[in-house]
């Protein structure tokens, strides 16, 4: 038996149940598993444990006796392991690990299981615990002491997989794992003693990825759409072929991060739709009778230019609606499309199919907008396309009508109430107003990873010259980073920005630091779940991601003790581990701290940063003076709006395409870069600042402005804005720091010391509440992504039942398949059988009517008087001897004449040998009723005359013994 376990989104639960779903059929793992009954091993005659079991796991020595310990411990087998819900297996060997390229292949993982089961030279006794849930952990524990040797995530582990019978693998068993960042992939192989336990072992790990620790009531769970509902989902995928000049059309790649098709100019393509109903009542699609398509995005309906249809119907396993139409991109209307799209750029391409649905009044038209490059046939891909498909959601809400003609209910007709796409949902809830909208999640956005050859070959170059010589930056660099680093390259750039390219020291510092504590932990633990929660690499708790995020915050809080802790650095340091491994990650968050100068905007006493906020205002007040004139009549400061832009380097809230570009100018000119981003973002968004009070101001803030460049042009445009915002030099900024500090040393001169007290207790309470907003904000969010979570999980096992479903009937019909298939060959058998038996019996009938035949002839000779004197017994011809009287040579004359009648005679007697033989088939024995057409046959029967005597007979002139057969006709 083996699990191969593909894991989506680090570890759903419905998803590794789907994949789990055979080895959960297989008859040879379900005999393992016992009832309550089964639990408790004294009742069988096996020793009990007196740790009473907890809710849910079987106990393995009720099943395998002879697996229990040796020596009583703590952790007996069949004892779960301290607050987790588990099983304990005894009796096991650890004979290592290795690392493996691909880690759900089972041939891969089965020879290393042959290699490390023959080489293992020193194994190690272990106890294995494999949790209950799919939350818990696989753990190694050492048999005496019972204390923990290694653990292992169970959503870290990827395939199960054990030996083959009859082979000396047979007691083992393996399971491989993701480690380091998910790109390292290492499997773990066991040895069994008792080798009927490797199943039940197996089944332990298929029944942790599919239970759930607090598995939701079925009464909970959300009905599915009746055929009463009203909305009907279909999902569309658009499919792009190509002709590769070989004959055949090939489906084009599809930018994984930009989401656009790659096209190739001049070459001729077709179109291909798959149109899948999944939800609510069945609707029949009876034909497609349009398939159109049009350069650009929102165009209007007279733009779009009909294509040729090629084909059209269900797919082959009747889920699906597929339709192909030809496009031939040399024409006019489609010339926009077939020219190639400048570098770093691309554009919309719409596509629209329109449906007749039986049960539907009016054609349905399902639109598409996507996005197309088209490249040179001579370009180079640097990085690595998947996807070849487009899929939209598409929501259809209908009203049932009924007519006149109606029947019954199965002819009820609908009509199209609305057709709305899951982009135009989403497009609609990020276009509401301020007050009702979410904002922004932290770690949004896509970030392309293609990069062009000749921006590839400029970085190359300039890396190469910098390697020759670390401590000096290349002369071209600024002007580099400004247009932003390549993603491919980040990670490199960085670390030689930042100087760490020879950090050997604080690599060994940070593994040190890891192991200690921290006084600042529960604040840490807090907030990393809250880091970056829309990316799929910090979104699951417990995952990789969280886990490294949360040893470098805290490694980082014991290096630094008088800073500690702050809540900008998750932010900052989740940047960091997206482009390079943990270790170089908190190095280059060291320096950054240090050398860059956040240290003095996390201090205590808030200091530096209202310095910066101060500075900002000025900057403000000589490039934006309309706008700090209308912030001063409403009351608005730089500190509420500006706060977490200084704290989180613009890493919380805004789109990663911006944040990475951003960090791309911090590592390159240092921290006087926030003030150019500040200044942008507020120059751009001048015109709807000054229309707007107070609260609306803030919120402006906290919504609209971070969505409006998730966009990747709007913050491309707003950087190269950035960019060219030469206004914040050093100079300038020390002036503004020294005025900062001559006004708050005569503020301080003349305040009094309570007044002081008072306007500090003020701003710290300004400062409280507006943390308190944030963090109602986060939890907010935190909420919502659950009920999100929630809704997919239930989505998902309802698919999951569906599926299983689906399986059970299919496994039916091939049961029943199988029946039909055998009856078949039996019925096969005994036809054959029947045939043998008849042909036998043919072939044995015509020998005795051929012996018949010829018995019969010899009979009839034989009694005639005429021809028994020339015939023997045998039929040949007798040899007469000559007359004694006469001369000789009437004797020699006689012979002659004798010689030639008996030649005429075989001649004849073979004319009529055909004629006799049908007579004697029809009438075999004399006693068949005569039939008056066989007058003469029945007559010849019954006489005693030969075959040429009784021809003569009835025909006179047909020749006798006696006569000359010259005239035979």
């Amino acid at each position: 038996v083996s699990v191969c376990v593909q894991i989506v989104g680090n570890g759903s639960e419905q998803q590794l149940q789907q994949e789990l779903e055979d080895v959960l059929m297989d008859p040879s793992v379900t005999e393992l598993v016992c009832g309550p009954d089964h639990l408790g091993g004294a009742k069988h005659g096996y020793p009990t444990t007196a740790v009473p079991p907890r809710s849910g796991p079987f106990h393995l020595e009720s099943l395998f006796p002879s697996l229990l310990l040796d020596e009583p411990s703590d952790l007996s087998p069949g004892t779960p392991v301290p607050d987790e819900d588990s099983v304990v297996f005894s009796k096991l060997t650890y004979l290592g690990c290795a690392s493996v390229n691909a880690p759900r292949s089972e041939v891969e993982a089965l020879r290393m299981v042959s290699i490390l089961r023959s080489q293992c030279q020193m194994p190690l006794d272990v106890t294995l615990s494999v949790p209950g849930v799919s939350e818990g952990t696989v753990r190694l524990l050492d048999p005496q002491t019972s204390t923990e040797i290694a653990n292992y995530p169970i959503y870290k582990i990827l395939f199960c997989v054990r030996g083959h019978d009859s082979t000396p693998e047979s007691d083992c068993f393996a399971f491989t794992e993701s480690h380091y960042n998910s790109e390292i992939f290492r499997i773990h192989v066991f040895r069994c003693e008792i080798q009927e336990a490797v199943s039940r072992i197996l089944y332990s790990f298929a029944t942790a990825f599919r239970r759930s620790a607090n598995k939701v009531p079925l009464a909970a769970k959300a009905p599915p759409l009746t055929p009463d509902s009203d909305v009907f989902s279909f999902t569309v995928s658009l499919e792009i072929k190509e002709d590769d000049g070989k004959g055949t059309f090939s489906a084009v790649s599809k930018d994984k991060d930009r989401q656009s098709f790659k096209l190739r100019p001049g070459m001729d393509k077709k179109i291909v739709i798959y149109v899948q109903q999944t939800s609510n009542k069945e609707l029949a699609i009876e034909r497609c009778f349009g398939l159109l398509l049009s350069p650009g995005k929102n165009v209007k309906n007279s733009d779009m230019h009909l294509l040729d249809l090629e084909s059209m119907g269900k797919s082959s396993d009747g889920k699906s609606y597929i339709i192909t139409g030809s496009w031939n991109p040399n024409t006019p209307q489609f010339q926009a499309v077939n020219e190639e799209t400048p570098k770093d750029k691309f554009m919309y391409m719409t596509t629209a199919v329109d449906l007749v649905i039986t049960e539907v009044e009016e054609p349905v038209r399902f639109l598409l907008e996507t996005r197309v490059r088209v490249c040179s046939p001579n370009d180079r891909l640097f990085w690595p396309f998947s996807k070849r498909s487009y899929t939209e959601t598409f929501y259809l809400k209908l009203r049932p009508v009924r007519t006149s003609s109606v029947k019954s209910n199965s002819d009820t007709l609908y009509e199209v109430v609305s057709l709305e796409s899951e982009t135009e949902r989403e497009r609609r809830k990020t276009t509401a107003s301020p007050d009702n909208d979410e904002p922004l999640l932290s770690g949004s956005g896509d970030v392309s990873k293609e990069c062009g050859e000749k921006i590839l070959e400029t970085w190359g170059d300039l890396l190469s010259k910098w390697h020759l010589n670390l401590a000096v930056r290349p002369k071209p660099l600024p002007a580099l980073v400004r247009s932003g680093v390549p993603e491919a390259l980040r990670g490199e750039v960085w670390q030689l920005l930042a100087g760490c390219h020879n950090n050997d020291h604080l690599v060994e510092e940070y593994r040190t630091l890891i192991t200690k504590e921290s006084p600042q932990d529960s604040a840490i633990t807090r907030d990393i779940n809250r880091t970056f929660p829309a990316h799929d690499y910090f979104k699951d708790t417990g995952g990789d991601g969280q886990d490294s995020l949360y040893k470098i915050c805290k490694a980082y809080s014991v290096y630094d003790e008088e800073i500690g802790y702050c809540q900008g650095q998750s932010f900052l340091a989740a940047v960091l581990l997206l482009h390079m491994p943990e270790e170089q990650a908190f190095s280059v968050l060291v320096k950054i701290m240090f050398e860059y100068g956040l240290r003095e905007l996390f201090k205590q006493n808030f200091e530096d940063l209202h310095c910066k906020f101060f500075q900002l205002e000025r900057l403000m007040q000589e490039y934006i003076p309309d706008l700090y004139a209308h912030f001063l009549n409403v009351g608005l400061e730089a500190h509420m709006y500006a706060s977490q832009w200084f704290l989180t380097l613009f890493t919380a809230k805004f789109p990663l395409y911006m944040v990475f570009h951003i960090i791309d100018l911090l590592l390159c000119e240092g921290i006087s870069v926030i003030f150019n981003v500040a200044l942008a973002l507020l120059k751009t968004s001048k015109d709807d600042l000054l229309q707007m009070d107070f609260e609306g101001a803030l919120k402006f803030f906290r919504v609209p402005v971070p969505k409006r460049y998730r966009s990747e042009e709007n913050a491309k445009k707003l950087m190269e804005l950035a960019c060219s915002m030469k206004v914040t030099g050093q100079k300038k900024l020390k002036k503004y720091e020294k005025e900062y500090h001559t006004i708050r040393e005569q503020q301080e001169q003349q305040e009094a010391p309570i007044e002081r007290y008072e306007r500090e207790n003020r701003r710290l309470q300004e400062a409280n509440m507006r943390l308190e907003q944030e963090n109602d904000d986060l939890a907010h969010e935190l909420v919502s992504s659950k009920i999100a979570l929630r809704k997919d999980l239930d989505n998902a096992e309802e698919k999951s039942d569906a599926l299983n479903k689906e399986l059970l009937i299919t496994k039916q019909k091939l049961v029943e398949s199988e029946d039909e298939k055998r009856r078949l060959e039996e019925e096969s058998a005994q036809l054959k059988e029947m045939c043998r038996r008849e042909l036998d019996k043919s072939e044995s009938e015509i020998k005795k009517n051929s012996s018949i035949i010829g018995e019969y002839k010899q009979m009839k000779v034989e009694g005639c008087e005429k021809c028994s004197i020339l015939f023997s017994k045998e039929g040949r011809l007798k040899v007469l001897s000559a007359p004694k009287e006469g001369s000789e040579e009437d004797t020699d004359e006689e012979k002659e004449v004798l010689k030639n009648q008996l030649r005429e005679m075989e001649l004849e007697l073979a004319q009529t040998k055909l004629q006799l033989v049908e007579a004697e088939c029809k009438i075999q024995v004399p006693q068949h009723l005569p039939d008056p057409r066989h007058h003469h046959a029945i007559h010849y029967i019954g006489s005693n005359t030969c075959d040429l005597c009784f021809i003569h007979s009835q025909h006179p002139s047909a020749p006798s013994h006696g006569k000359s057969t010259s005239k035979i006709p």
